[in-house]
């Protein structure tokens, strides 16, 4: 069929057909003005020359000579391989997406330029697909401007995108006519926003300046923080399972039965929750804490006054292990109270699946624990009322949203938990549509665990060491890790390391566990160990969150290094639970950098999860403290917020003034920062 579709404005630049179109519009450019916000995400340098002759193996790098042979070379792969020579000397390029057409134009040129990163393959120099460009006659002189690397897609190369940015700025200011949508109180002393926009498209003279990119970093942020409030007002306008009262007597029944007094953090953040559920709109609440610090108990104590209402409570972790530990944990605490407790995971046998979805949807099952598999289309509740999800940043937003569709006529209040401490910065940009309680209070009692770092060469001192605990009854971690993390891999390097202990200590009890496994088998090992009946247990870092076995003093990391600061104090926090004194053994690799060994220092320095989690966004970014590269929320395109973090409470008085009284600016900046990629921010 004849393809119908009317051109558009894309299509009026020149070498945008309907094929480029289609490869813009999968980067979220359906306008020209779209191309304008599709801002570099990095530079290079090609300002200057060098010969073949000294060229730096490892280094992008701009040559200019001539091609002066071809051949075809046959394999798996057809690859296209050509001799590229100046005066100093010749190299090799290989191409492996090519046509005939294309080398006949290589073939035609009377010289090229080559930019990209060298290698030495057998003692001859090679370029692997670097970017070619054919000129007949002499060539023009070298940029005197770093040349912007845009996002890209198939089908689309860097130097057609950046002669297609080119277009649309050439068009100018005029034609677009773009809005200044802040007021003179917020743009005073700071740039115009299209003088802005082409110092980051066109810089004159090294990196863009600061007050450009500050300029458009300030408008970023704050479209961001507006669509999280605006998704939080969508939300909260309808209505929820309200309980008319949070007095007790569950709740008071089983804080008496225990065998300590709360924190007053734990109080605190308690009575935040209570005012959310009283309210008749669900509530959205980030609960955080350090790792012991009693999250769990202030969900349990949560829940009560919900089931006492006549609802059911759902609470989600991320995996089938820590699903289970919850089960068990919730069982202890509430079945004495009458409150029956159920669970179900995706591996559950057909009968007790059955069983448990038929009391489920009859409501005779009041709290159930589970993971993913109660996002399951199968899956009804007589009146859903509270939604405990664990470790919030191992879902997805869109698992949240089918959430909300569970509640059926009312919609969930949700609690979210994670022991991963959220950094303001963060609170204050990915996480601004939901409330934030924080237990800033451990338990009296807990001593800090003694963490320290010592060298792959000692590994047979800290097996000694561990037999030497197990003498005295405790029990231990060794945890392994991999370069290149794939399930199978470290998978076969933690079987690897229980033979070797085993061999090492034969007459103590090793177990292994780790995410190939089978549910039910890793359960085994688990409470094997939870029981007393394994001395060691060898795993991945399936065991990062929520396992609780208080009689474990020692946690050995092998190869800590490859681990973020967050992961490695989540780790640590698997023993320390109990009264012996603990230790966190960093088996770190002989040749780590200066800086991976300055981040195992501070650790080793503070177990203050909060201070952790601030190095951690300044060291690795913000995807790595909430998990977001894993579940597909937005990243900035110009916003770092280390960098920018100083901006962020202008924003967010700006952004509060904005949402309520300009409502159309609101929209606008939106659709400008984020557009088609609004979804993702869904609740």
């Amino acid at each position: 069929m004849p393809n119908t579709r009317q051109p558009s404005e894309l299509q009026g630049l020149t070498g945008v057909g309907p094929k480029v179109e289609e490869a813009l519009n999968r980067l979220g450019l359906y306008s020209l003005r779209d191309l304008l916000f599709h801002l570099p995400g990095r530079y290079e340098d090609r300002t200057t020359r060098v010969d073949i002759a000294g060229v730096r193996p490892g280094v992008p790098q701009l040559l200019e000579g001539e091609i002066t042979s071809q051949s075809m070379v046959p394999g798996r792969r057809m690859q296209a391989v050509l001799t590229f020579e100046d005066i100093t000397g010749a190299a090799r390029i290989r191409l492996f997406h090519f046509s005939r057409a294309y080398l006949a134009t290589l073939r035609g040129a009377d010289s090229v330029r080559i930019f990209g990163e060298p290698r030495v393959n057998q003692g001859v120099t090679e370029f692997i697909h670097p970017e070619i460009s054919v000129f007949k006659g002499e060539p023009p002189p070298l940029d005197d401007t770093l040349t912007p690397i845009y996002p890209a897609t198939d089908g689309l190369s860097q130097p057609k995108l950046r002669d297609i940015v080119r277009q649309a700025l050439a068009r100018g200011p005029d034609f677009y006519a773009l809005e200044e949508l802040l007021d003179v109180e917020h743009t005073r002393n700071r740039p115009a926003l299209w003088d802005a926009l082409i110092a980051l498209h066109q810089p004159e003279k090294g990196l863009p300046a600061n007050p450009f990119v500050e300029r458009l970093a300030f408008e970023e942020l704050l479209a961001h923080r507006l669509l999280l409030l605006t998704r939080r007002d969508d939300y909260v306008r309808f209505n929820a399972p309200q309980t008319r009262s949070t007095v007790c007597e569950a709740r008071q029944t089983l804080v008496d039965r225990l065998p300590f007094e709360l924190t007053g953090a734990q109080r605190r953040v308690l009575d935040e929750i209570d005012q959310d559920l009283t309210r008749g709109h669900p509530m959205l609440r980030l609960l955080q804490g350090d790792v012991g610090s009693g999250k769990t108990l202030v969900a349990a104590l949560a829940a009560l006054p919900v089931i006492q209402s006549g609802c059911q409570v759902a609470l989600m972790a991320p995996t089938e292990l820590l699903s289970e530990q919850h089960a068990t944990q919730f069982s202890e605490w509430f079945r004495p109270l009458g409150v029956s407790v159920g669970w179900l995971t995706g591996s559950m046998k057909a009968q007790p699946r059955r069983t448990m979805l038929e009391q489920l949807r009859n409501g005779s099952c009041q709290i159930v624990v589970g993971t993913h598999a109660l996002f399951q289309e199968q899956i009804v509740f007589k009146r859903l009322g509270l939604a405990i999800i664990d470790e919030q940043h191992r879902f997805g937003v869109a698992q949240r949203l089918l959430l909300r569709e569970k509640g059926q006529r009312l919609t969930p209040h949700q609690l979210i938990m994670t022991a991963t401490p959220i950094p303001r910065t963060l609170a204050m940009t990915h996480f601004a549509d939901l409330d934030v309680s924080t237990i800033d209070e451990l338990p009296p009692g807990r001593t800090p665990v003694d963490t320290r770092i010592v060298g792959q060469a000692r590994a047979s001192e800290i097996t000694g060491r561990l037999d030497a605990q197990f003498d005295e009854g405790g029990q231990a971690y060794w945890v392994c890790t991999l370069i290149e993390e794939t399930e199978q891999s470290v998978a076969e390097a933690a079987e690897s390391r229980t033979e070797k202990l085993r061999l090492q200590l034969p007459h103590r009890r090793i177990g292994l566990v780790h995410g190939r496994m089978k549910a039910d088998d890793k359960s085994r090992v688990m409470a094997a160990f939870a029981q007393g009946k394994l001395d060691l247990l060898v795993a991945t870092t399936v065991i990062e969150v929520g396992v609780n076995v208080p009689n474990a003093s020692i946690m050995v990391i092998e190869n800590p290094e490859r681990l973020g600061l967050a992961q490695l104090h989540q780790l640590r926090g698997r023993v320390g639970r109990g009264a012996r004194v603990s230790f966190c053994i960093l088996l770190a690799g002989d040749a780590i950098s200066q800086q991976s060994r300055d981040r195992l220092n501070l650790l080793k320095d503070t177990n203050d999860g909060f201070v952790l989690a601030e190095a951690d966004l300044r060291l690795r970014g913000p995807g790595d403290v909430t998990g977001t590269r894993q579940t597909g929320e937005l990243s900035f395109r110009v916003a770092d917020l280390a960098e920018h973090a100083h901006l962020l409470d202008e924003i967010a008085g700006l952004a509060e003034m904005i949402r309520t009284e300009h409502t159309d600016v609101r929209a606008q900046l939106i659709e400008r920062w984020i557009g088609h990629e609004e979804h993702f921010a869904h609740v």
